[in-house]
Order: C-alpha cells, then structure tokens, then sequence
C-alpha cells in the first residue's frame, strides 16, 4: 500500500456505482416532486388564495421573485438570472464533488448535496420558465406566519441540515480516531 504522501490515485478513480452519482436519482425525485406540486397549485388555485389543511398549516398561491425570504424581490428583475447562474454553478460544483465522492462511505453527504441539488434545480425551473419560483407551504402559529415556501426549499434546507450532519458525525470520527 502506498503512504498518502506517494499515492497517485486520482480522486476520480471510484468506478461510478461507488461515486456519489447515482445519489442524483434523489435530485431528479427532487425535482419531479417540486415542479408536480407546483403545477398543481398553479392550476388549482388564484394567487394568494389560502386554504387551511392544519391549524398549523395552510396551503396558499404565492410568487416569489426573490431568493429565501423574498430577499431581492423588488430588484428589477436582474436578479432571476443571478440565481439562476448561482444555482447552475452550485450545481456543476455538486456534480464534479459528487464524482469523487465515495458516495457508499460517505452517504449522508452524497444525500444533502443531491437535495440541494435538486432544490435548486426546482427553483431555477420555475425562474426560467415563469418568472418567479411558486411558494405554496404556509406554515403558522395563531397569526405568527414562517415565509411560504415549496418542496424544493424543503430539500434545499434539508439538505444544508444533512452537511451539517455530515461535518459533525466526520469530526466525532475524526476525535476518536
């Protein structure tokens, strides 16, 4: 065996099974899950008509022209093509992380990263093809409201959630080895 200071073996040499690349059907499970349910809001319901599902949860049409949280909403428009490129950038730099990560050892990273993945592909979808990403999940206590958001927001949260898992259970390995 070589000593990591003569090993050669480039990063790249997993065969693809042991890649984190086949985590992508969760990215493309994603985003069928996202763009679906945002066609059906789109189809079923007015913009900002609202109907409650839990005392704690309301289903409403909402158009987000910004980022999370409606930040950079009122910018003029010149915005929808930042986040686009962000997004596709983000997701070239997760397809080539996930290409030399073993995504068998590792598959709490390889799962957070293709959730946000496909998150961001979601919201890009609907930046491209409407102008503005479709937010339908209104979450609340009494007349407190968290921003309504969608499924893709959803995997992108979970996702971050996921690296930080990651980042933690890797440093606890790391202290016990």
């Amino acid at each position: 065996m070589n000593s990591p200071q003569t090993d050669t073996t480039p990063l790249t040499a997993l065969p693809f099974g042991r890649t984190g690349l086949p985590w992508i059907g969760l990215t493309l499970l994603t985003i069928v899950l996202d763009q679906v349910t945002k066609e059906l809001i789109l189809r079923r319901f007015e913009l900002f008509q609202t109907q409650a599902w839990l005392p704690v949860l309301d289903i409403t049409r909402a158009h987000n022209l910004g980022a999370a949280f409606s930040f950079l909403a009122g910018a003029g428009g010149w915005q929808r093509w930042l986040f686009t490129a962000l997004a596709l950038v983000v997701s070239a730099v997760i397809v080539v992380w996930l290409r030399r990560l073993d995504g068998v050892q590792q598959r709490t990273l390889a799962m957070g990263l293709t959730l946000i993945m496909g998150g961001a592909i979601g919201n890009v979808i609907d930046r491209l093809r409407l102008g503005y990403v479709v937010d339908f999940i209104a979450v609340h206590w009494n007349t407190h409201y968290f921003p309504a958001f969608n499924i893709a927001d959803s995997a992108i949260t979970i996702g971050a959630g996921l690296l930080i898992l990651d980042a933690l259970l890797d440093g606890r390995s790391a202290k016990a080895a």
